[in-house]
């Protein structure tokens, strides 16, 4: 779905580029999550894929398309939300969604039954002066799917949403992908990704750090230890142990026999933990 080789751009009025060199693809179904802190690139690639930056240098396909010479029907094919909801306030959300819906040319979805699918239902009808900041993301969310589109991009889909909503959010995602949709998310929330995404792009001062699978990545930078957590005399005690041949470890066995256990995991590391140790960046 789309293909990206030596990807360079630079701001007009800038001296050195934000994009430098990137190169990735996504396959048809993927979610794709670029991870990185803010000011990153990761907008910036967004933008270009989208066709709103002209000016770059190196190759971008979209659907075998290269994106600068697509024409107004790429805009039926594809469903955008940005991480700031650009709404109209004086609408009500119901005349939000009807006024973006009448410019597509082709086929689109039903507004109402994508207001209720984020929860917004009863309030189809309120102005959006008079929402939330969550309210507003999920709006704004609703609009991406508006065209039924084959490719999807989100910026920060569940930034500004309680747990219950975000929830809710990556569950849409996850639908969308069995409807085999295409979707690219940018994000700095890591946990989101892990969850959601098939693979992952770290992107750090304009460029890929790295590009692979969250569970290959854990698989590969986390412990091979398994902690065992159990209460002795009123006290939690912890031991670790090595994963291999583990069902063969004497100390091991015997604790779970004779101990009350109350946890037991393996020693994974996070998203978070693998961008810093690969980039020596912190998120903000």
């Amino acid at each position: 779905m789309i293909e990206v080789g030596n990807l360079e751009y630079t701001y007009p009025g800038k001296k050195s580029p934000t994009i430098k060199g990137v190169n990735f693809d996504v396959k048809k179904g993927e979610i794709f999550g670029f991870l990185g802190p803010s000011g990153a690139g990761k907008s910036t690639i967004q933008k270009i894929i989208i066709g709103i930056l002209k000016g770059y240098q190196g190759q971008v396909r979209i659907m075998g398309q290269n994106i600068n010479e697509v024409d107004a029907n790429y805009y039926e094919k594809i469903g955008v939300s940005f991480e700031l909801p650009n709404l109209y306030t004086k609408f009500t959300a119901m005349e939000n969604l009807s006024f973006f819906r009448s410019l597509y040319a082709g086929k689109t979805n039903n507004p109402v039954q994508l207001l209720e699918s984020v929860g917004l239902g009863e309030h189809a009808n309120t102005k959006v002066s008079n929402f939330s900041k969550g309210m507003k993301m999920r709006l704004n969310f609703c609009r991406a799917f508006l065209n039924n589109a084959d490719l999807i991009f989100l910026d920060e889909p569940t930034s500004g949403l309680d747990p219950t909503n975000a929830r809710l959010v990556k569950e849409i995602i996850l639908e969308k992908q069995q409807e085999e949709k295409t979707i690219l998310i940018t994000t700095h929330n890591m946990s989101v990704a892990a969850e959601i995404c098939d693979r992952v792009a770290f992107i750090v001062d304009g460029q890929v750090a790295l590009i692979d699978s969250p569970r290959a990545l854990k698989l590969q930078y986390g412990k091979k230890q398994l902690r065992l957590e159990y209460l002795k005399h009123n006290t939690i005690k912890k031991e670790e142990f090595p994963l291999e041949g583990i069902g063969e470890n004497k100390s091991f066995l015997e604790l779970l026999k004779s101990e009350q256990i109350e946890r037991m995991h393996t020693q994974e590391a996070t998203l978070e933990d693998i961008f810093i140790k690969v980039t020596g960046k912190k998120l903000d």
